[in-house]
């Protein structure tokens, strides 16, 4: 009854064979090895794009933080939700590594924005000419951090709006896998056709041990991107055992298997939750991650069971009236069992 998060689900075994089966001989340090060359290949037949620079980081935030600092100068706006990813979890990384530039975010339902709040918001910038930030950049992360997925018709309509302003558009996909098993749409619908320019495509938080890819749709980026990856001190050494990972991760499609295991498990959650009396759904249950109230004595259950998850907001606490819902996260990955989500429900329906 683990639901912290995906991230904190064991490796596939799959990726861990594949690890262990690069450790053996010799290979060219920093991406130039062999197997680097099967994941450009594959990524690129993936996306269908096959001018495509892929390179591979080990942490999420790296993806991140060195895609937007390759769109945008230190002085420029990264517009993007208000509950993004970079906004809420990045310790400030896009800042950092831009050299300043300001994240503007934009609200909207559930964590999407809309067409006409991302417009409004760059149109409100740089009204000042030197005194304020100019536009720089649209950052869409997709699975949103509240559990639902952009469409591509979405994405097309966000991004004709950065376009029409000229300005280039980053998706943080650390749950890109899930999007896509949800959404049943093509990579490259959901990216560059979309209007996508980079794209961090996860796979630490969907079995992998830790590897991320970034994939420039525009291969004019792709030296920025090398010197400031390696500036960064995100160049991996023995970066064969990224590649490895990454191999192993597209090898029969095993990274869309695993998003669609954990989407399932998270739907059989939801539909339980919303089953218990007093029970909603605070965001729709789109992809892997449920977010739901549901009455007060149910939590003390299932932590008193063991259950590990998150109250939503943190600062909620179990003590008071059993009667009186509370909201929590809760995320499956790929190694959620049916076991798991029914030994849950069992403790909070009582």
């Amino acid at each position: 009854m683990f639901f912290a998060s995906d991230n904190t689900s064991a490796t596939a075994p799959e990726i861990m064979a594949a690890v262990a089966a690069a450790n053996t001989g010799y290979a060219m340090p920093y991406g130039n090895d062999p197997i680097m060359d099967q994941v450009r290949a594959r990524l690129r037949a993936l996306f269908e794009a096959p001018e495509a620079a892929v390179y591979l980081v080990g942490t999420g935030t790296a993806a991140n933080a060195l895609s937007c600092a390759i769109l945008t100068q230190p002085w420029g706006a990264i517009f993007c939700h208000r509950n993004a990813h970079i906004e809420e979890d990045e310790c400030g990384a896009p800042e950092f590594y831009t050299g300043g530039a300001k994240l503007v975010l934009v609200d909207g339902a559930h964590a999407k924005m809309t067409p006409a709040a991302l417009a409004q918001a760059i149109a409100f910038t740089g009204r000042s000419g030197v005194h304020n930030v100019q536009r720089g950049m649209v950052s869409l992360t997709n699975t949103t951090e509240h559990g639902t997925v952009y469409e591509p018709a979405e994405v097309r309509a966000l991004c004709d709006v950065a376009k029409g302003y000229g300005l280039p558009v980053h998706m943080d996909g650390a749950r890109f896998a899930n999007a896509i098993a949800a959404s049943g749409a093509s990579p490259a619908d959901m990216t560059w056709r979309a209007g996508v320019d980079v794209l961090s495509f996860g796979g630490t938080k969907n079995g992998c041990l830790g590897v991320e890819a970034v994939i420039i749709f525009d291969p004019a980026k792709a030296w920025e991107f090398e010197l400031r990856r390696k500036r960064g001190g995100h160049l991996f050494s023995k970066h064969r055992f990224l590649s490895a990972q990454m191999l192993a991760y597209l090898e029969g499609d095993l990274w869309l298997r695993l998003a669609a295991q954990s989407n399932a498990t998270a739907a059989r959650l939801s539909a339980g939750i919303l089953a218990v009396p007093g029970a909603t759904l605070v965001h729709p249950t789109e992809a892997n991650a449920v977010f739901a109230s549901f009455p007060r004595e149910g939590h003390r259950r299932a932590h008193a069971g063991g259950a590990a998850y998150y109250l939503w907001p943190f600062d909620q606490s179990l003590e008071g009236p059993g009667e009186v819902p509370l909201a929590a996260r809760l995320v499956c990955s790929w190694s959620t069992t049916e076991a798991d989500v029914e030994a849950f429900l069992n403790f909070i329906r009582g």
